[in-house]
C-alpha cells in the first residue's frame, strides 16, 4: 500500500540529510500514517481509515460524518 493519508493526501516528500560536516544525502521524510477503525453511526458499521495523525485530529473536530462525506465527493471508495 502506498503511505498517502487518505483524508488529508499527506505523502512522502524528499529533503537531505545533513552530517556534521554539512555532507548531505538524500532521504524521505515519511508522514506518520496509523491504520485506524472509526465507527460510523450514519451506517451502523466500523471504516478502517489509514490517516495521519493531524487527520485524526481533522475528524475528532469536524465529525466522522462530514469527513466520509468529503471523501466520497472526491470518489474515494469507503
Amino acid at each position: 500500500m502506498s503511505r498517502v493519508c487518505q483524508v488529508t493526501g499527506k505523502r512522502p516528500i524528499t529533503g537531505n540529510s545533513v552530517s556534521h560536516s554539512n555532507i548531505k544525502t538524500k532521504r524521505r521524510f515519511l508522514p506518520n500514517l496509523q491504520t485506524k477503525r472509526f465507527f460510523y453511526a450514519e451506517e451502523d458499521r466500523w471504516i478502517t481509515l489509514k490517516v495521519s495523525s493531524e487527520a485524526i485530529r481533522t475528524i475528532n473536530k469536524n465529525g466522522l460524518g462530514a469527513t466520509v462525506k468529503l471523501l466520497r465527493a472526491k470518489g474515494e471508495k469507503i
